[in-house]
């Protein structure tokens, strides 16, 4: 596999200075006459593989490389370090068990929510807010109480014009996590939310709160909310004329339209969904 390397002289500055600042590295210190070793080396191969995207098993020979066993302090074999950003963090010595050797990587390692969020954080780079929105809201729901994932998802809305999910989103974060990128996002949600206030809606809504039975002024208004990013709002007042009258102008086809927009994996077009089909059916 690419990523188990036997390290000397030669490569160690380029794998436990350079590439532990990219990947977790994982030092087993071996020599060819330990029984132990041998019987270890197989689970910790098998753990490389399995985490082959994020960490290095860096092999090193003490019979042949006892400058950097003694640079290590090695004092018993087999010994297993990892080494991160340059410097030892974690390790062990003797024989371990695969679940216990897993529980330690898996202390440094990156979590799944952490992968998602990244690849989140690069699509919004990229300008792709929706498959950002996947992402991230494939974190959220892994762990829905980290900040930093609530503040990629607010992000994604914002692309996605979903002011009222953002602005949810917003409201839920703590005291302690009110940090300047909360307070960025905080700036952001209002101007969109003050942009969103059109003369056009209130008219509409104004005209709307005089003619409560008057359909056609509540599908208007929620096509004028669903272009503000007020997407929730457009869907229930739609949801209110199918309930009235289920077969009243195009407002089936404008809900459609409004979840069909919504980016793949949005609860709230499989909850609207669930609301349209069991009118129809």
């Amino acid at each position: 596999m690419e990523n188990i390397i036997h390290v000397d002289l030669n490569n160690f500055q380029q794998v436990m200075l350079e590439a532990s600042q990219q990947k977790l590295v994982m030092v087993d210190f071996w020599a060819d006459w330990c029984e132990q070793c041998k019987s270890l080396m197989p689970t910790l191969e098998k753990l490389a593989g399995e985490y082959s995207q994020h960490l290095i098993l860096a092999k090193v020979n003490c019979d042949e490389q006892q400058q950097i066993a003694m640079q290590f302090g090695v004092r018993s074999l087999p010994t297993v370090i990892l080494v991160k950003d340059g410097q030892p963090i974690d390790g062990f010595a003797g024989v371990q068990g695969e679940s216990e050797i897993r529980a330690m990587l898996e202390k440094h390692l990156p979590s799944p929510a952490d992968t998602l969020l990244e690849q989140a954080r690069l699509s919004l780079s990229e300008g792709d807010a929706q498959q950002a929105f996947g992402l991230a809201k494939q974190a959220y729901d892994l762990d829905s109480q980290r900040a930093d994932i609530k503040f990629v998802l607010i992000e994604a809305y914002l692309e996605l014009g979903r002011l009222q999910q953002a602005r949810e989103l917003l409201d839920s974060v703590g005291m302690v996590d009110q940090d300047a990128q909360y307070q960025s996002l905080k700036g952001r949600i209002e101007l969109a939310e003050q942009a969103a206030e059109s003369p056009e809606i209130k008219a509409l809504q104004e005209a709307s709160e005089q003619q409560p039975d008057n359909l056609e002024l509540k599908v208007k208004l929620a096509v004028q909310l669903q272009q503000a990013g007020r997407v929730e709002e457009a869907l229930g007042l739609l949801m209110t004329v199918l309930q009235t009258d289920l077969a009243f102008g195009d407002a089936r086809k404008v809900m459609l339209d409004c979840l069909n927009a919504l980016p793949t994996g949005d609860p709230l077009a499989s909850q609207y969904r669930r609301k349209l089909y069991s009118l129809l059916y």
